[in-house]
């Protein structure tokens, strides 16, 4: 179908500023009184942490094609330097607001429940003076390497994300400072803490002060025969897209490749400065990193918000945060079968963080010690610190079994984390996969092969989500447990296809990226448009993180046309537009921003009455479609789908963390006036924690204990 009447500039959005639209939305959480107070710390700090990332990536992957030339616009028709103007006047916005929500609104509160924040060192009494200056002396001072410039040092190299504390230096006899000024930086240690809990005035009152503006008390000390004219924090933010991003044209990679430099050091793209910051010192640092001032921040309040973290972990204030949740058992391991067992009764769906994580760390674990297990193999993506996934693989290794791993070392930012796992897999034996050239391998799966008295037996684990133990607490994932011998034999393609390069000549149920899964999701689509022509029942659900595929946007455009209800759960970027008439007047967007991160992809499709669902590891975005290696599965257990079905309807209810985008390409808080109030992630944790209660209950009604026979007397 040729769909290229839709593809036009004007329905489509730039990815990037979608984007920032959902950290807008996350700051709109920070933002909501009736939240707990530090839960909206929490939020203050993530809006500053996605930020950092969206800096070091996809501003400065802009930044890379505008020094490379390269002119081609993107799907919504702007060029890089429209796209940087943009990104520039809406982040300096957002920014605002996050200082504003941060200072008139959250340290008030903060200091209604008795935690006051000194945010200028000037402010301590005397008692706390002292206490502050014996703890830089004793704790501070070792650790500081201060640096000045002139003409026979040169300005320091700054580190990426450091905070760090410049000044201006006069020598002592230079009484009226009028010439000859110094500049000198010092680096706030990111091994100290960053927050420092000091003597507060009032008793059962706590008073905290920021690591920086200890050292800026104390900086005469570190230049002793100059004076200090003026001291301030900065901050900057440098190119770390070393991995050029291959969102783009090949065409793009060539050219940025020729342009760019093995850098650690990228260039500067963003400085933050104190707003009170001395303007001599501000141009310095604008000289020296060579940047412009629509990439300077002048902050009104402490730089690097994700210290929030930080305060949020404070001992001490538990009524002000939401209570911890802690993962339901999964009703059908809530037994003392073997785990295997329980999977050949029926396959099993497991829904995190509602339900624990642990029967997939089990699964692994179990089958490394099982002695009529042969083989295991599964892809890794991220894993946490201290996986006990990666401990049971390697023990596995040790006794015998055939391991195979495959470590996705392009990982983006966990590249390091992955290459010592890796180290550790290759030296307990196992066979590592370092993922294929050209492509990220995002897919969740793992497959244990074991003999049993029928034969070989495939179990297969399939997945939304990274094996990440840590993660799997804070992020919403599906995932199945499964032994159909057509779910097996397709996990062992994959498998051969990522050791082996080898493609079968067909697939029974995976849907495998990037070989056909954008012409199969088309299809569907395609499917759902030709029912409603038809006057069948046509409906499309579909739940992914982003949503930016032009090809896969033109396709729902075209089924939005012919009549098919689209509906989207689309946490993060969004380049659709709803409402366009003629065009997309059937499709409605909503996206989910609470406790949890959303993460789960689960597509619906109604295929005239008889509903069909996958779920997977990707998002309708050109880089998880085209050039990675992906799974999505088609789920087939009708007790299953119905489950599926009903976390689909409740996450379409949701009218407390739901934002759901209007035709101006806002987003609004639907309104909840006279309505029953219903948060899909609360509901979700009671509805887990009540199953796993019923069952257990079951559970122990049917052991009731039976007496065995009095043994009858043995006759002499």
């Amino acid at each position: 179908m040729d769909f290229s009447k839709y593809e036009k500039p004007e329905y489509y959005v730039n990815r990037e500023l979608s984007w920032l639209k959902f950290d807008e939305r996350v700051l709109s959480e920070a933002r909501d009184k009736n939240l707990p107070l530090f839960e909206r710390l929490k939020f203050l700090s993530i809006t500053s942490s996605n930020l950092d990332e969206f800096f070091m990536v996809r501003v400065a992957s802009l930044k890379d094609q505008v020094h490379a030339g390269y002119k081609k616009k993107d799907i919504a028709g702007m060029s890089s330097e429209e796209q940087l103007k943009e990104i520039s006047t809406q982040t300096h916005e957002l920014v605002r607001v996050q200082y504003s929500t941060f200072n008139r609104s959250v340290l008030p509160a903060l200091e209604k429940v008795g935690l006051h924040l000194v945010a200028e060192h000037e402010n301590l009494n005397d008692k706390q003076a002292e206490f502050v200056d014996r703890y830089f002396e004793d704790n501070v001072y070792p650790v500081l390497t201060p640096m000045a410039m002139d003409s026979s040092r040169p300005f320091p190299l700054i580190r990426n994300k450091t905070l760090n504390i410049g000044a201006l230096i006069a020598k002592k006899n230079n009484k009226k400072h009028t010439k000859e000024l110094e500049f000198a930086t010092v680096q706030v240690p990111s091994v100290l803490p960053r927050i420092v809990e000091i003597p507060s005035v009032k008793k059962g009152e706590r008073t905290v002060i920021l690591l920086e503006e200890i050292i800026e008390r104390n900086i005469g000390k570190l230049f002793l025969s100059n004076d200090v004219v003026c001291a301030h924090p900065y901050r900057i933010m440098r190119n770390a897209d070393l991995t050029i991003d291959e969102d783009e044209a090949e065409d793009l990679l060539v050219e940025i490749q020729k342009q760019l430099k093995k850098r650690q050091w990228g260039e500067v793209i963003r400085l933050e400065a104190e707003e009170k910051m001395d303007k001599r010192l501000l141009g310095i640092l604008k000289e020296e990193f060579e940047i412009k001032d629509t990439d300077i921040y002048n902050i009104p309040g402490p730089l690097d918000l994700t210290m929030l973290m930080k305060v949020y972990g404070l001992d001490g204030f538990d009524e002000y945060k939401s209570p911890k949740y802690t993962p339901a058992p999964v009703p059908q391991f809530q037994n003392d079968k073997d785990i295997f067992e329980v999977i050949r009764e029926g396959d099993v769906f497991l829904h995190h963080p509602y339900m624990s994580f642990d029967p997939v760390v089990n699964f692994v674990r179990q089958a490394a010690k099982d002695p009529d297990v042969l083989a295991i193999k599964q892809t890794l993506y991220r894993v946490s610190g201290n996986s006990p996934i990666i401990a049971a693989l390697a023990q596995a290794a040790e006794n015998g079994k055939q391991v195979s791993v495959l470590v996705e070392l392009k990982a983006r930012f966990d590249e390091e984390n992955n290459i010592v796992w890796a180290k550790k897999l290759e030296k307990a034996g196992c066979h590592v996969i370092y993922g294929l050239v050209g492509l990220k391998t995002h897919s969740k799966i793992t497959l244990v092969v074991r003999r049993e008295e029928t034969g070989i037996r495939r179990y297969v684990h399939l997945a939304t989500g990274n094996y990440n133990d840590s993660t799997a607490k804070l992020y919403t994932d599906c995932g199945i447990f499964t032994c159909d011998e057509r779910f097996g034999e397709d996990a062992t393609a994959v498998f051969n296809m990522l050791s082996g390069y080898s493609e079968p000549k067909s697939w029974n149920k995976l849907i495998v990226a990037p070989i056909w899964m954008k012409d199969r999701f088309l299809s569907l689509i395609e499917r759902e448009a030709e029912n409603a022509k038809k006057g069948l029942p046509a409906l499309i659900r579909a739940k992914m993180n982003s949503l930016c595929d032009p090809k896969i946007i033109a396709g729902l455009y075209y089924a939005s046309s012919c009549g098919v209800q689209v509906e989207l759960l689309v946490r993060g970027i969004c380049c659709l537009k709803v409402g366009v008439p003629g065009i997309s007047e059937n499709i409605h967007v909503r996206s989910i921003v609470g406790e949890f991160l959303e993460h789960s992809r689960i597509f619906y499709f109604e295929n005239g009455g008889n509903p069909e669902i996958y779920m997977g590891s990707a998002d309708w975005m050109p880089r998880n479609l085209d050039r990675r290696v992906e799974i999505v599965f088609p789920v087939e257990d009708e007790k299953i789908k119905k489950e599926l079905e009903h976390v689909l309807d409740l996450e379409f209810k949701d009218n407390v963390k739901a934002h759901i985008l209007q035709p101006d390409g806002t987003y609004v808080k639907p309104d909840k006036r006279g309505k029953a109030q219903i948060n899909s992630q609360m509901e979700f944790c009671i509805e887990a924690t009540e199953k796993a209660a019923l069952h257990k209950h079951e559970e122990k009604k049917s052991r009731v204990f039976i007496p065995a026979e009095p043994a009858e007397d043995i006759e002499e």
